[in-house]
């Protein structure tokens, strides 16, 4: 068992905006984070503003599986570009991006051996130009092309990393033993 991680970004600047339809996701629509219809404890999450462009989320509850619904019910609530990242056990690296409330692309970066033995791995919905666009890289097409045909899961969290210009190797679970990372969030709690 390799290293793991889940988290969520929202293509946007405006944090108090983003924290509003955090709160609701939190208040309205807890199930996708976990929390039973009366939650028994207020709602922790992590959110980082790392640049101008992306505003990073983490939630305890977000694993690969989890993170995506969550991204989902968060898009419809922002009307903006959600993109969601799960890494696997160092064989699966997940990129889902939504916008309101419905899945505009997906990419799954992992070894052809390792599809071959998760029978069920394939993307929701492939849209290149989707990704593309999200992400900025239009005018560096051979950029993009050598970016979503990697098959290592790492090189391609590190290749995003550095298109999105912001760490995505972070994970609630990781707050506590990481200082840099905590030193880049900020909680609240709802």
């Amino acid at each position: 068992m390799g290293r793991s991680f889940a988290n969520l970004h929202i293509k946007s600047g405006d944090l108090e905006k983003t924290l509003q339809a955090l709160q609701e996701l939190t208040g309205k629509h807890g199930k996708v984070l976990g929390y039973p219809e009366t939650p028994e404890r207020k709602a922790v999450i992590y959110v980082s503003q790392s640049n101008e462009g992306w505003i990073s989320v983490l939630h305890d509850y977000f694993v690969w599986g989890t993170v995506k619904k969550a991204g989902r019910t968060l898009s419809a609530l922002l009307q903006e570009p959600v993109m969601t990242v799960a890494y696997m056990n160092e064989e699966i690296f997940e990129l889902s991006f939504f916008e309101q409330g419905e899945i505009q692309a997906e990419r799954i970066f992992c070894e052809p051996w390792t599809r071959e033995d998760y029978e069920q791995l394939r993307e929701e919905r492939i849209a290149d130009e989707y990704i593309q666009r999200v992400l900025g890289m239009q005018a560096e097409e051979e950029n993009f092309g050598g970016f979503i045909s990697l098959t290592s899961p790492e090189q391609a969290v590190e290749r995003l990393s550095e298109i999105t210009g912001m760490s995505l190797w972070s994970d609630a679970e990781w707050l506590p033993y990481e200082e840099t990372l905590r030193a880049r969030f900020v909680t609240y709690e709802w």
